[in-house]
């Protein structure tokens, strides 16, 4: 069976779900499954096929996973959202169709991948403009104490969906120019005795600093790691000059924890960047002071910055009483997790979660995963990861495939921020990590998401497209 028989097979799962999934809603509301039902999968089938057949036209050679697998993701949105609200799953059906739209023009207008390169350093300024427009007055928009939205009048958007998308680009074609500069020493090998000193002094200062502040134990690993990572580096001597864009990224990483006061943006884009780092260089000691330069910087504004030290007091005591019944404190948390622990093993069914009366907040965004767990319970919960754990395998894959070091970064890159955003968000609704206000991919209702993500999708197509069509022609085989 060929790619795009396999990929037009995948696509009619999807459609049943929608239609399941709308006659299961309307079961619980009415106990009559109207003709609309069905209607509502053949029309989401029809967008489906339609892409389909644009993909076989112009990107034949594509991965014939990914398409159905961001397909389903959206269905399964999309029933999520109209069993909360019939008029926002109406709203996202467009924004889906206006994607779906943005998705084929991408594929169009883009063609080649690699002409991106040539425009970096404009993308680049287009994303750090992006990230700083929720913070212009008039069109900026606060939401939870986090400047996320920018609010034109007739269109309210999230600029980091997109901001996402052109700093990964923008670091793909940076990191190909100068990865192996990065890698490669400067310089002849340091002779024995310049190395024991360059280890025995950041060791003495290390054990002066922990006496001296009186660090605890977390704060000494953080160091130990720190400095073990950078004598790790300076021990090749490479040409520091490079490192700026880990400056700058760390530096744009701590910015946003003050200027915008977005956590989860700040960890999805310097997770993203310390992936790539790793793609392209393969030093764990370079992404080690990257890492700990971030945490390091993190626990410092927690300390310091009350925004940021009130979502750690949020996530570490979410019963307290006090920041219980707090505006803005942690009722968004306890009500996410009391809801998960309602759904046990396999849920109590859909349009069993308590929604009314804000009973579970911003179930529609910030919580879907919560309102999924306790209807599906940690069985359905447990498959809409994997279908995420599947769309990221076929990302790497598509990396691995690659033949220049561009598109591997790019599609490297594309595959981690979207990753590390489902982590956030998954995250902070279990609270593993401080929950902040990212979009679950592709599920939660926005059309700033739901639009970037297809954008994204499409870019992973056309590296794919051309990854696997070099790959058949070098007949090296294991084509799937």
């Amino acid at each position: 069976m060929s790619a795009r028989s396999r990929e037009l097979l995948g696509l009619i799962p999807v459609s049943l779900l929608v239609s399941a999934g709308f006659a299961a809603v309307l079961l619980t509301r009415t106990e009559d499954v109207s003709d609309a039902t069905v209607t509502y999968g053949a029309a989401f089938l029809g967008l489906c096929i339609f892409a389909h057949l644009f993909i076989r036209a112009r990107l034949p050679d594509a991965d014939p996973y990914l398409f159905p697998l961001g397909a389903l993701l959206a269905a399964f949105g999309l029933v999520m959202i109209y069993r909360i609200d019939a008029e926002l799953a109406r709203e996202q059906a467009q924004w889906f169709l206006i994607a779906l739209l943005l998705f084929c023009a991408t594929i169009v207008f883009l063609g080649d991948h690699h002409a991106l390169e040539r425009y970096r350093y404009l993308i680049a300024v287009a994303a750090i403009a992006l990230l700083a427009l929720p913070r212009v007055p008039l069109i900026g928009s606060q939401d939870n104490g986090a400047f996320l939205s920018v609010d034109l009048g007739v269109i309210r958007f999230q600029p980091a969906e997109f901001a996402k998308i052109a700093i990964i680009v923008f670091l793909a074609s940076y990191l190909r120019d100068t990865r192996d500069v990065l890698v490669r020493a400067r310089q002849g090998p340091l002779s024995l005795p310049h190395q024991a000193l360059l280890v025995a002094l950041p060791a003495a200062a290390v054990l002066v600093l922990v006496l001296a502040f009186d660090l605890g134990i977390a704060a000494t690993v953080l160091l130990a790691v720190f400095t073990l990572s950078l004598v790790a580096v300076l021990r090749e001597r490479p040409s520091l000059k490079h490192f700026g864009p880990l400056l700058l990224i760390w530096g744009l990483a701590m910015l946003m924890l003050l200027f915008i006061r977005d956590l989860g943006s700040s960890v999805m884009f310097f997770g993203a960047f310390l992936a790539l780092l790793y793609v392209a260089t393969a030093r764990l000691s370079v992404i080690g002071v990257g890492a700990t330069m971030f945490l390091g910087g993190s626990i410092y504004f927690a300390n310091t910055v009350d925004h940021v030290q009130k979502r750690i007091d949020v996530w570490q005591n979410p019963f307290d009483p006090v920041l219980y019944d707090q505006v803005g404190g942690s009722f968004q948390i306890a009500q996410s997790m009391f809801a998960q622990a309602d759904g046990g093993l396999f849920g109590r069914g859909f349009g069993q979660a308590l929604l009314e009366n804000d009973i579970l907040p911003a179930a529609d965004t910030d919580l879907i995963y919560a309102v999924i767990a306790n209807e599906l319970g940690l069985f359905g919960a447990a498959g809409l990861m994997l279908v995420f754990l599947l769309f990221a395998a076929r990302g790497f894959k598509t990396a691995l495939m690659a033949s220049d070091d561009f598109s591997k970064l790019l599609a490297a890159g594309l595959t981690a921020v979207l990753a590390l955003q489902v982590f956030v968000i998954v995250g902070g609704v279990t609270k593993v990590i401080p929950l902040t206000g990212v979009t679950l991919p592709f599920v939660s209702y926005g059309g700033s998401s739901i639009v970037a993500n297809m954008v994204l999708l499409a870019l992973l197509l056309i590296v794919s497209a051309s990854a696997r069509r070099e790959h058949a022609r070098s007949g090296q085989g294991g084509l799937v």
